[in-house]
């Protein structure tokens, strides 16, 4: 199977969840809990619907696998692609019927006895489709990034932006410990909140779409650095996700990245190093990561030194080593 049939499938299995899930957007049954997926983070009823769509579609197409945030990895034995699918990537705000929600592929080559573990360096496609807005992003690796909206592809064009006093950003927060995750982007946040404007949309993809848009200027997620660099903030971290970590993962951040790079946005962890390494297949807390992501260099640059700074005043207000 060729790149070109695989992106066909894509675009298909991206409308098929959309148009399965738009009926669902703020129903109050929604909300209902449906357990827990492989990465710890809860399922809802709308997640069920989508994933459902999903493990349907792809059933018998033996040449793909898919690896999703409920269901793990599904049907690589044979394949020699894979998918890396989140139905719903903004959950909440699917389920309160908003806008910041949205379905995400990316694509790999897959040769299990090869490469058992791909990473994010070794993504060739990726496609962010809105769910309840007719928009969606997609990039092929080396071959730049498209946005088409209202079935009209439009021109992606990066406003450079470098003022952090009027930056207009938003944070990954859910799960994410509210004191030590505020303490990290203390400075940050006061700087930006009155001349610029902060906000937590819920949703990764969208949030970084958003820059592609020029409605943002930044995507600034912590969560993976925070507990990578400071063990004793784990503690927290588990309370906050009811017993589990709860941090970006490939699902969330294979497709926007490439998009973001492809586009021309400086994207990399909240170390300043590239995502290329990052396992692609990965469950819980081995395939987490961080994430910035900015209009121009010189922004990721400053703040990825607002985070340093952040951790640490982390660790100096608990006293941390």
């Amino acid at each position: 199977m060729h790149l070109e049939e695989v992106v066909e499938i894509c675009r298909d299995l991206a409308s098929e969840v959309r148009e399965m899930v738009r009926p669902h957007l703020g129903v109050k049954a929604s909300r209902e809990m449906q357990g827990r997926g492989a990465s710890g983070d809860s399922t809802f009823a709308i997640d069920e619907v989508a994933e459902l769509r999903v493990e349907s579609r792809l059933e018998g197409i033996s040449e793909i696998a898919y690896f999703s945030e409920d269901r793990g990895l599904m049907g690589a034995e044979k394949a020699g692609w894979v998918l890396v699918v989140d139905p719903i990537d903004g959950t909440r705000p699917a389920a309160a019927g908003l806008e910041a929600c949205c379905v995400s592929i990316a694509v790999s080559e897959y040769h299990p006895t090869e490469k058992p573990q791909p990473t994010h360096g070794d993504v060739v496609y990726g496609l962010l489709m809105e769910i309840k807005n007719d928009a969606w992003f997609e990039a092929e690796r080396g071959k730049g990034s498209r946005m088409v909206i209202q079935e009209v592809e439009q021109e992606i064009v990066i406003r450079p932006h470098d003022d952090i006093s009027t930056l207009f950003w938003t944070l990954g927060f859910r799960g994410r410990p509210a004191l030590p995750t505020v303490l990290v982007l203390d400075e940050l946040i006061d700087r930006s909140s009155v001349d610029g404007g902060i906000f937590d949309l819920g949703s990764a993809t969208y949030c970084i779409s958003r820059l592609l848009t020029g409605q943002l200027d930044a995507y600034v997620d912590v969560g993976d650095r925070m507990i990578r660099e400071v063990p004793q903030v784990e503690e927290m971290f588990l309370r906050a996700g009811h017993g589990h970590v709860l941090n970006n993962s490939s699902y969330d951040l294979a497709a926007a990245g490439l998009i973001a790079s492809e586009a021309g946005l400086a994207v990399s962890d909240a170390f300043g190093a590239p995502l290329d390494g990052y396992p692609l297949l990965a469950s819980g807390r081995e395939g987490q990561l961080s994430c910035v992501a900015a209009v121009t260099p010189e922004l990721l640059r400053t703040l990825i030194a607002e985070i340093d700074t952040g951790i640490v005043r982390m660790r100096e207000h608990y006293g941390w080593r």
